[in-house]
């Protein structure tokens, strides 16, 4: 207990000299939640937390929420990396704000599917704990019940997730106000594109949440049905993020409208849409300034023809190939009495990993 005390109080410390030598960095490093360990947001507190001053103030009036605002940033990072695994944009993190480093701000589909990620995933964590009783400010969204269609045998009940009441705190917590920034005239600015990805990600909660029933009735006759409402698992908003990232949009940057082609058409833009400013770099080598680690050392598939294949990932330069040897317990009998008996086991494969 004394070595994990010791540890909690260093990583405050470093926590407080990270906020006050870049306080520009702390912009959306609500985020960095995302990185630390279990528990290290209540040790912290509000007021220690790398958190914009509205942030903080709704951190003071809610603390009760602070553990599910980390559990929404760890499920969001731990869900783009599992995204982004195979590709060369792998949806890498720093442990210091902001965790995210150049993608935060560089205005491309990566940075509208981090914001979309982190925005649905504190909708995510908000509305399971409304939905287990955590939180006396929320519970189950008991709006439905009562409705259904007696002629066919079903009515509404259960626990439906009142996803109402994360959305609304997401849009509290991120955005300060929620203003529809899809409805901006004359192009979009950095701070209403992020306000519209974030959106877009909350949305997608709603978008991918599924209906659940229940039979009753004499010896399973199913009889009558009781529906209700239920979030899918955070892997499928997940997926549907990453088509929305991959069917991302490019808009005006209002800011540079001067220099936009006069040619240039406006597209209508779809709140379910994710957007950008800025075209993605290839990601193929490391530049430290930009914090893009590059692809070198990235393991590979040989056989692969999508964006894990070697010719891909590694961006034409070739790759290395190690054999590597795995030892495990196999062919494990239990013997009485009483323990259990295995062999040990040894394999040789081929690893690759690019130059």
């Amino acid at each position: 207990m004394e070595v994990r005390s010791c540890g909690v109080r260093r990583m405050c410390t470093l926590t407080l000299l990270l906020v006050s030598a870049c306080p520009l960095c702390c912009r959306s490093s609500w985020m960095w939640l995302g990185v630390t360990s279990a528990g290290a947001a209540e040790q912290l507190g509000c007021a220690n937390l790398p958190l914009s001053p509205r942030q903080r103030d709704l951190c003071r009036r809610k603390p009760f929420l602070l553990p599910s605002v980390q559990d929404g940033a760890r499920l969001a990072v731990a869900e783009c990396q599992s995204q982004f695994r195979h590709e060369r944009w792998n949806c890498s993190t720093a442990e210091q704000p902001p965790v995210f480093g150049h993608e935060l701000s560089s205005g491309t589909k990566e940075t509208a599917f981090i914001y979309a990620v982190m925005a649905a995933g504190l909708v995510h964590a908000v509305t399971r704990s409304c939905s287990q009783g955590n939180m006396t400010e929320c519970g189950c969204d008991a709006r439905l019940r009562g409705g259904g269609s007696a002629a066919e045998g079903w009515h509404w009940g259960g626990c439906s997730d009142h996803i109402q009441y994360g959305t609304w705190f997401s849009r509290k917590f991120i955005d300060g106000a929620a203003t529809n920034a899809s409805t901006v005239r004359g192009g979009f600015t950095p701070n209403t594109i992020n306000q519209h990805n974030s959106e877009a990600g909350r949305q997608a909660i709603d978008r991918t949440m599924s209906t659940d029933c229940r039979c009753h009735g004499v010896s399973g006759s199913c009889a009558v049905k009781t529906c209700w409402r239920t979030m899918a698992a955070f892997e499928r908003v997940g997926s549907y993020l990453k088509e929305r990232y991959e069917r991302s949009v490019q808009v005006s940057d209002r800011s540079r409208r001067k220099t936009r082609r006069k040619e240039q058409r406006r597209l209508p833009v779809d709140k379910h849409q994710l957007i950008f400013f800025n075209k993605s770099p290839n990601y193929c080598l490391e530049d430290r300034r930009r914090g893009i680690a590059g692809t070198r050392g990235r393991r590979c598939n040989r056989t692969s023809a999508g964006p894990d294949g070697c010719n891909l990932l590694c961006c034409g330069r070739g790759y290395n190939t190690h054999v590597v040897r795995h030892v495990q317990r196999c062919e494990c009998k239990f013997v009485w009495c009483c323990y259990v008996r295995c062999r040990r086991c040894e394999s040789m494969n081929d690893m690759h990993t690019c130059k």
